[in-house]
């Protein structure tokens, strides 16, 4: 008689393992390595600091790097749009000083009006974005020297206007009040403007038309001229965002500081912007990046900046951390994509 043997009892347990494998390994994937060593450094960070004082990890702390942060990262936010882009806007440091001032002048004269300065503010970023992208399309000014130049002018229009002193005084209004010490569910209101705003634009650039044809033209813009896309509409509404969220982080900086403020505060907003979005993964030369990964990089710089502060060490020191992180940001790009290096041979 012949016997059939028994399938083995242990391949129902075999394909949970794989299963369980290929799930680790899809979620890996999903992250992106460039994610996990921002994470893994990060967690560097947060562990190191924490020993070192026992209030860095609290609750109130982490609210203070949030909010410290949060300038920055509408900055970075859409820093990495203009650099998926294939471009790069210097300028955005100096465009929110303007806003601020413009913002703190218009509310002033107004008869403390906070919407109306609000609204200025946001109609002059948007002015001077569309500006910017208008000398870059139609000027054909490479990206970098038009808003270096923009860097310099916006900043000498916000101290000529003000006449290189704070301006009016906001700490009174609700309005400006909440946006600076507001909370909604717990969080600061800064904090939301933040996440919103990230959330807005990662939903733009990953679900829609419009972000694939922002990722294309940074990819390979001959390629997307080809396939049809308006590469000048394009860059020009992504410099007009930029002003715009730029403006924004002008209005949030005159909350906080009560003043309209031509440059103390914006000051090199500009360099942690870019910092944290090639941190976070996006290639200068365009077409990569993502939203994610900016965020993650503002967090590790939040936390880096705010570590060193709480341990007292000299604030020159955080300039020389932040170049540095540039740097090697921008050295691992060019090893991850194969770059040659300049002066050696292929």
């Amino acid at each position: 008689m012949t016997t059939t043997t028994a399938p083995s009892a242990q391949l129902p347990e075999a394909e949970p393992a794989a299963g369980r494998r290929g799930g680790v390994r899809a979620l890996l994937d999903a992250v992106g390595g460039q994610n996990l060593s921002l994470i893994g450094a990060l967690a560097v960070v947060l562990v190191l600091f924490g020993s070192l004082n026992g209030n860095f990890l609290s609750w109130d702390n982490i609210q203070v790097i949030a909010e410290a942060a949060t300038i920055s990262g509408l900055l970075a936010v859409v820093q990495t749009v203009v650099i998926i882009c294939g471009g790069l806007d210097i300028s955005v440091g100096s465009q929110a000083g303007l806003a601020s001032v413009v913002s703190a002048m218009v509310f002033t004269s107004t008869g403390a009006n906070p919407y109306l300065g609000i609204g200025a503010a946001v109609a002059i970023g948007a002015g001077i974005g569309l500006f910017n992208g208008a000398v870059i399309i139609y000027g054909r000014v490479n990206p970098t020297i038009a808003t270096l130049a923009g860097l310099a002018a916006y900043k000498g229009v916000a101290q000529l206007v003000s006449g290189g002193r704070a301006q009016g005084y906001v700490l009174n209004d609700p309005v400006f009040v909440f946006l600076s010490r507001g909370r909604i569910a717990g969080l600061p209101t800064m904090v939301w403007l933040l996440v919103l705003t990230a959330v807005a634009v990662h939903l733009l650039l990953t679900y829609t038309d419009i972000g694939r044809n922002i990722y294309a033209i940074g990819g390979n813009d001959t390629a997307a001229r080809l396939a049809g896309i308006n590469l000048n509409k394009y860059l020009v509404s992504a410099y007009a965002l930029s002003g715009m969220v730029a403006a924004l982080a002008g209005i949030l900086l005159t909350a906080r500081t009560g003043s309209g403020q031509p440059v103390s505060g914006s000051e090199g907003l500009e360099l942690q912007s870019i910092t944290a979005a090639a941190l976070g993964g996006c290639a200068l030369k365009g077409g990569k990046g993502t939203i994610g990964g900016t965020l993650l990089a503002v967090a590790l710089l939040g936390a880096l900046q705010n570590g060193l502060t709480v341990q007292g060490i000299n604030a020159f020191w955080q300039n020389v951390a932040q170049g540095a992180l540039l740097v090697a940001a921008v050295v691992i790009q060019q090893r991850r994509n194969g770059g040659r290096a300049v002066g050696l041979p292929a």
